[in-house]
């Protein structure tokens, strides 16, 4: 498990890498924005996502009580059944619907947010080639 680089604020972002380590990004925490977001920079792609993720992704991964498969995909692509990105945008989820708030970048959540939740502490994440998955700690 890796631990967080960086406090998660705009001055000293999360430092984090995809489950495959195959890219580097960072997250940090935008309370102030309406709603409260964490924001997710790569390279010079901006996403968004809500920030009550982190804790509403963690009770659901404690719900399902075993490996998640994270599922990521785009927003124009369909999520994997069961997956963490399904979740992330399914309408009976905390938010009822999509926790990406950049219409067109809603998607990935699969992606971005499982790093994020293992650095915290709060998840373990496998890091394989493709077709990771995710569990609560």
């Amino acid at each position: 498990m890796s631990t967080a680089q960086g406090s998660g604020t705009k001055e000293d972002p999360w430092q984090l890498t995809t489950p495959p380590g195959t890219s580097s990004y960072e997250m940090y925490r935008d309370e102030a924005a309406d709603p409260p977001q964490i924001v997710c920079q790569v390279g010079s792609t901006k996403l968004t996502y809500q920030l009550r993720a982190i804790e509403d992704l963690h009770a659901w991964l404690k719900e399902q009580g075993d490996w998640v498969p994270l599922g990521a995909s785009d927003e124009k692509k369909d999520a994997p059944e069961g997956s963490v990105e399904a979740w992330g945008r399914d309408s009976s989820n905390p938010v009822g619907g999509w926790y990406g708030l950049r219409k067109g970048y809603r998607g990935r959540f699969g992606m971005y947010m499982p790093p994020l939740l293992e650095a915290l502490g709060l998840a373990e994440v496998e890091h394989n080639p493709r077709n990771n998955r995710m569990r609560a700690i």
